[in-house]
């Protein structure tokens, strides 16, 4: 008999809302980052997001999440968030305040609903790829049922990369 499913927080989420999405389950001994899971999947940076919270001076918390090869740009995302200036969370208080471990943090299905913002680049995507909630487990799902099950925005909260000749 096959080994039953076990779902995490985010799929029971999407499923309770009848959105559509593929899982992909792989070895995960140690999370070092999004680039090297990417790396070790075959998987494109540029469909492949992670997920950052921090809060404000205002002591609110925010999701977001943008391409693992980015950097989120903190006066853009402060700005889109109406907030002064944004710090990141601290890794050993991710699981306090969103459920979930570093690694295995997903903007779908934290502690409490937050606001969360999706990098305008996911706009153009059919698909995108986010952590499935735990190590190990990636949700594969259109960025439009994302935004829509956290009620998330999109907008451009990276650092552009300019050149210089």
């Amino acid at each position: 008999m096959a080994k039953k499913e076990t779902k995490t927080n985010a799929m029971r989420i999407l499923d309770r809302n009848k959105i559509s999405y593929r899982i992909n389950q792989y070895e995960c001994e140690e999370f070092v980052d999004g680039i090297h899971i990417a790396d070790m999947l075959g998987q494109n940076y540029s469909v492949t997001f992670k997920t950052l919270v921090m809060h404000g001076k205002s002591g609110n918390y925010y999701v977001f999440a943008l391409p693992i090869d980015k950097e989120v740009d903190l006066k853009k995302a402060a700005k889109v968030v109406g907030e002064k200036n944004l710090e990141m969370v601290h890794v050993k208080d991710i699981n306090q305040i969103t459920g979930y471990i570093r690694g295995g943090c997903t903007p779908i299905g934290m502690k409490k609903n937050y606001p969360t913002v999706i990098h305008s680049s996911a706009e153009a995507l059919t698909e995108m790829i986010i952590s499935g909630g735990r190590l190990g487990t990636q949700i594969f799902l259109n960025p439009k049922d994302l935004a829509q099950v956290t009620n998330g925005t999109f907008a451009d909260i990276v650092i552009e990369e300019t050149r210089t000749e």
